[in-house]
């Protein structure tokens, strides 16, 4: 007879095609129901945090949620990072494991609900009679809310016969958030008239309204009132025409591109937070910008939002393209040279220490790469390069996963679960030498998932690039801040990858060769690109701006 741990494999099975994780005592008859009885994917990694943050990039990437799994007590513990990550990011996913024996804990054991609730993720226990809807009741969860989920096994359960697998019923998901109540019809109404009367409207749009399908509605939008567009960092590449849009906001955002933002009269900000850094720091919208946020947050989320509707992007952007109807867009985005405003700077080959310039060498790296790319970036100084100088079709081929946690060392295993949710597209990791090294058990698991489609980038300034830039220019003691440099390329080798220790520009003719060599017979490549620590990104500056 099936076990309680086959209940939830069977049935996590029915709305999971992928499960990632590191075989333990607590979640091994789980992983033997997984492989001998379901289609799932199971893909192993070589430390538990990868199996929450590989979940993380396959729904980042293809919006089909996805399952880790670790043991108990520090299998779990190792997660946690991970799972924090996930939830600030409102990333939906599960998280099998073992937990203690319903007889209670353990001398080795730890109180792994309090844990997970402590970083924002709720806990469901399976039980003899129930594993299979509280299974179900899990996936409802973490789609509904947005935020990943634990689904414990206990320890003396796992094994225990539970009879036949019941048909277990769909997760049920709320539908689109509709505008709501007169003040939100009056609401919208009042933008409606605002961009209509716009001399020089602005769209704004995040991760939000990509997850929302807002996309088609917001082009519309954009090209019936004339408005210039933009979009926040995760959500680069949600409106569909280019020729109008800015690029990406705040502080990976071109000097001239800001400059234009901060002419507009109208804004209207869908699916987007309105962080600190798509902001500038409260520098992106002139004082008399007319603000208007559309977003399912509770309320505003920036003191300079002057009017909000609680709704979904898209939903609102077709009532708007509704109330707007035919009108003479406005003339301002077609008197503007909007590709010079999106430039950035070209840089120098090598800068004054010698080592390569990241800038001209993020910029040659995207003459090269595969058009068909999806990105991953780790945490740190040099997320400003790929998301600057490496434009992606949409939303999901650009993700940074660490960053809204602030951490870093969660890059290789990213390229794992982008790999599976995207089995025909290029895989670019951008990493720096301090996450790299930090998440190095997992190098492995990313060159065996990627293969021959897969492509590492490292800026190796051997240092930790973000704090010598934040603290040592301050006269913080540098020694804690430095990393004596590491032979990546030597790494990558060792476990299959083709390494390339890059040092000046001709040095990445090799990604031009692999890019055009059949999928099939080529190898992992690992660019090591010794770079100057002395470039700092533009974000950085406007943070050390501030800071000072």
């Amino acid at each position: 007879m099936p076990t309680v741990s086959a209940h939830v494999a069977l049935t996590l099975a029915q709305h999971i095609e992928a499960v990632f994780g590191v075989m333990g005592n607590g979640n091994a008859y789980f992983l033997d129901a997984i492989e001998t009885q379901t289609d799932a994917v199971f893909t192993a990694v070589r430390h538990e945090q990868g199996a929450v943050v590989a979940a993380d990039a396959h729904f980042r990437a293809s919006g089909r949620i996805a399952a880790g799994t670790s043991t108990y007590g520090a299998g779990f513990t190792n997660t946690l990072t991970a799972l924090a990550e996930a939830v600030q990011a409102h990333v939906p996913l599960v998280l099998v494991v073992g937990d203690e024996p319903t007889s209670g804990r353990r001398p080795w054991g730890v109180d792994q609900i309090a844990l997970a609730s402590a970083v924002g993720a709720r806990t469901y226990t399976v039980g003899r009679a129930d594993a299979a809807a509280t299974t179900v009741i899990a996936i409802e969860h973490a789609l509904t809310y947005r935020l990943p989920v634990v689904l414990a096994i206990p320890y003396d359960v796992a094994s225990l016969d539970a009879g036949p697998v019941a048909d277990a019923p769909s997760p049920r998901l709320p539908a689109p958030l509709a505008p709501k109540g007169e003040f939100a019809e009056g609401m919208l109404d009042e933008i409606a008239a605002a961009l209509r009367g716009a001399e020089r409207p602005f769209l704004l749009a995040g991760r939000g309204a990509w997850l929302a399908g807002a996309s088609a509605a917001l082009g519309e939008l954009a090209e019936l009132t004339g408005a210039l567009t933009a979009s926040s960092a995760l959500g680069r590449g949600v409106f569909p025409d280019t020729r109008y849009d800015l690029g990406v906001t705040g502080g990976f955002g071109a000097e001239g591109a800001m400059e234009l933002v901060r002419t507009a009269d109208v804004a209207v900000v869908f699916g987007a937070s309105l962080n600190q850094f798509t902001m500038r720091f409260g520098e992106l919208f002139a004082p008399g910008t007319r603000v208007f946020q559309i977003d399912i947050a509770s309320a505003a989320t920036h003191a300079h939002i002057g009017g909000f509707v609680r709704a979904d992007a898209r939903v609102a952007a077709e009532q708007l393209v509704e109330r707007i109807g035919s009108m003479t867009g406005s003339p301002w985005r077609e008197s503007v040279d909007v590709a010079s405003a999106r430039e950035y700077e070209a840089g120098d080959e090598l800068a004054a220490d010698g080592r390569l310039d990241p800038r001209s060498a993020a910029r040659r790296i995207a003459e090269l790469l595969p058009e068909d790319r999806v990105v991953v970036s780790d945490g740190g100084h040099f997320i400003g390069w790929a998301n600057m100088y490496w434009p992606v079709a949409a939303p999901d081929r650009m993700m940074m996963i660490g960053t809204a946690f602030q951490s870093i060392g969660q890059g290789w295993p990213s390229v794992v679960g982008a790999a599976l949710a995207r089995r025909d597209s290029t895989i670019v990791l951008t990493s720096g030498d301090g996450g790299g090294l930090m998440a190095i058990a997992d190098l492995e698991s990313a060159v065996r998932a990627a293969a021959g489609r897969g492509v590492a980038v490292i800026w190796n300034d051997a240092a930790y690039g973000a704090e010598v830039n934040l603290y040592g220019l301050k006269g913080l003691a540098e020694g804690p801040m430095r990393i004596p440099e590491v032979d990546f390329a030597a790494f990558g080798a060792a476990v299959g990858a083709e390494g390339v220790v890059v040092r000046t520009l001709a040095d990445l003719d090799r990604l031009a060769t692999w890019a055009g060599e059949d999928a099939g017979a080529r190898r992992f490549l690992l660019l090591d690109l010794r770079i100057s620590g002395d470039v700092i990104a533009p974000y950085q500056q406007e943070i050390i701006r501030v800071n000072s």
